[in-house]
């Protein structure tokens, strides 16, 4: 829909601007008339102003701040009243800035969904459409409910995903890190020592002190070089071709790439689940789920099924073409389709592989260790032997 800015005077004479989506100027009058303000001014707005907060505001102030504002609404406090206790018990100074800004926009007669777009680094697009049904269809204290739930099974799953991709991460980090300092400060050591023979060293070893003296003798264009290439990187996975081709590879990775799948279709099942189980439409869920689907190849897999359902397909069949869902997942989506519980039928999709990834970290993480175990000590032992094979030889060498 169009964006329309407004200027009004409210009952005390206050002059208020403010933005409001709407199918033509007449539906914004209208609208304005309802709450009895006096219009001024109704113009299209080519894009409406988006306030950015200067500290990220983290998603479990987000759930809190969800699952609070429902237990007041819930327990009949009018929402003014509601922003107001949330923005004083908030520690957060940036999340408290835009709590405040929401509350003077409501407070001067715009919908929460309307005050809370403005802000899409606090309020995604999820969160706001889930507002403006609860607002539209008087569940609102529901579907805050709902909301604040969806985001912290979310934030459990990220957060299991994270700690199983960190702990490979920083060992990889620091087998690196022991391996450059072997080359650039103990492999000289040796090399001094190997000098004084006066030979032919083992072809490992020469390799090993080719190698240091490639690092020492170029390392800060060896860094610099580095540095510039992951920039290069990041700035090409931010280009659409780059992005899409950087996902599609994360997806075909081993091990991981299974993982991240799995956590992919839990996240899309999930979302459109919660979204259509709210009374969502179905196009309207489908283009926030490719909003928040995190995935290049997903995103593009729900804009095309997106298309053929609008021209009357179903909605299991475009999915399957997209070769990125399971047969199980479409089939059970036909199911759910047919029986007329999609939300239900997407529910079950969801907690399936919620299970499959739990399952999944938890045999990550068992095996995970050993196998890193294995790695460092390929590193470092065939540093250590490469080192210790002229000693090993060293009466061969030195009667050469």
């Amino acid at each position: 829909m169009p964006k329309y800015k407004y200027t009004v005077k409210a009952p005390d004479g206050r002059s208020i601007q403010g933005f409001m989506d709407a199918r033509n100027e007449g539906d914004v009058i209208e609208e304005l008339k309802k709450k009895s303000l006096m219009i001024i001014s109704v113009e299209r707005a080519r894009k409406a102003p988006i306030k950015q907060t200067r500290k990220k505001v983290k998603s479990d102030e987000l759930v809190v701040f969800t699952r609070q504002l429902s237990t007041m609404i819930s327990a009949g406090l009018p929402l003014l009243q509601a922003l107001v206790i949330q923005e004083e018990q908030t520690d957060n100074l940036s999340f408290k800035t835009v709590i405040k800004e929401v509350q003077t926009k409501v407070e001067s007669g715009a919908s929460l969904s309307e005050a809370m777009i403005e802000y899409p680094k606090v309020f995604t697009k999820l969160y706001v459409s889930m507002i403006r049904v609860g607002e539209a269809s008087g569940m609102f204290a529901e579907i805050l409910e709902r909301v604040a739930t969806y985001l912290e099974e979310a934030n459990a799953l990220r957060r299991k995903v994270k700690s199983a991709m960190i702990y490979p991460a920083v060992v990889s980090a620091m087998a690196v890190l022991i391996t450059v300092v072997l080359l650039m400060k103990v492999v000289p050591v040796f090399e001094e020592v190997f000098e004084s023979f006066g030979a032919k060293l083992p072809a490992p070893t020469q390799f090993l002190i080719n190698v240091s003296h490639l690092l020492r003798d170029y390392f800060v264009y060896v860094f610099v070089g580095l540095i510039a290439a992951i920039f290069a990187v990041r700035a090409w996975a931010k280009t659409p071709i780059g992005r899409y081709q950087c996902d599609s590879f994360i997806l075909r990775m081993p091990i991981f790439g299974t993982i991240l799948k799995k956590v992919v279709i839990s996240r899309f099942t999930k979302t459109l689940g919660v979204l259509i189980k709210s009374g969502v439409p179905l196009l309207n869920s489908l283009e926030v789920v490719e909003s928040v689907a995190g995935n290049a190849v997903v995103e593009t897999a729900i804009r095309n099924a997106s298309v053929k359902i609008s021209a009357g397909e179903g909605v299991a069949e475009p999915l399957g073409e997209a070769k990125i869902f399971p047969s199980m997942v479409v089939r059970m989506i036909g199911v759910g389709e047919k029986t007329g519980k999609l939300d239900l039928m997407l529910e079950k999709i969801a907690q399936f592989y919620d299970d499959e990834v739990n399952a999944a970290v938890n045999g990550l993480t068992s095996i995970i260790e050993p196998l890193l175990i294995a790695f460092l000590g390929i590193v470092v032992g065939g540093i250590v032997i490469c080192m210790f094979m002229p000693i090993f030889k060293l009466s061969s060498i030195v009667n050469a």
